[in-house]
């Protein structure tokens, strides 16, 4: 095996994939009707959560023009008070663990105490550690067959392999970001699910 060769193959799809980001980040900060489409897939979102059977949901606090799913999530966390048998739902967002390059899930509510992390993203501060059995995931990018395109960070892959059990895995994003001819590599992970503006996008059917 000529590994010079699987080393420049690497390289190439390693920057392939970073323009990638980069020019669908750009249409993405650039969309003149992301609010109108951010509020189709809150609805998207609420629609599909009926009847899920999961009480901690993992999700993401919005950076570069994402699409924030927490006004459904706490939508959802109120709904939880109010059915027959009343039930308490949390939401976590992720805190970095800078050592092993891994994130773990803390309470978050509205108007919860907030600090940054390293990269500069709101977390919360000192709430409880929680396990997501259910687990929201923004996409830069997604294709047909659950595959993600993320930043490059790998955050994700990591922290779902060292969770057990595995959450049920959720990608959101907005119509722009769908990649018809995504290649993914050996160590991507598919997602169970993929939601966007218009729709279920994974599973098909």
């Amino acid at each position: 095996m000529d590994k010079s060769k699987d080393a420049d193959t690497s390289a190439t799809t390693s920057f392939l994939k970073d323009q990638v980001r980069k020019a669908l980040i750009e249409q993405r900060l650039a969309m003149p009707d992301r609010l109108a489409r951010a509020d189709l897939l809150q609805r998207v979102m609420r629609i599909w959560l009926v009847g899920r059977p999961d009480t901690v949901i993992g999700a993401y606090w919005p950076i570069k023009g994402e699409f924030d799913p927490l006004p459904a999530l706490h939508r959802w966390k109120e709904d939880g008070e109010l059915i027959d048998e009343p039930q308490r739902r949390r939401i976590g967002l992720p805190v970095m663990n800078k050592v092993h390059k891994t994130l773990t899930f803390h309470a978050w509510y509205p108007g919860c105490q907030m600090e940054e992390d390293a990269y500069g993203i709101p977390k919360p501060k000192d709430t409880e550690l929680i396990v997501p059995t259910l687990l929201f995931v923004p996409c830069v990018g997604y294709s047909a067959g659950g595959y993600r395109l993320g930043y490059g960070g790998g955050f994700y892959d990591r922290t779902l392999a060292a969770l057990e059990p595995r959450p049920f895995t959720v990608g959101l994003g907005f119509t722009n970001g769908f990649l018809e001819d995504f290649e993914p590599e050996a160590h991507d992970l598919p997602l169970d699910a993929i939601l966007n503006d218009n729709g279920v996008v994974w599973p098909t059917s």
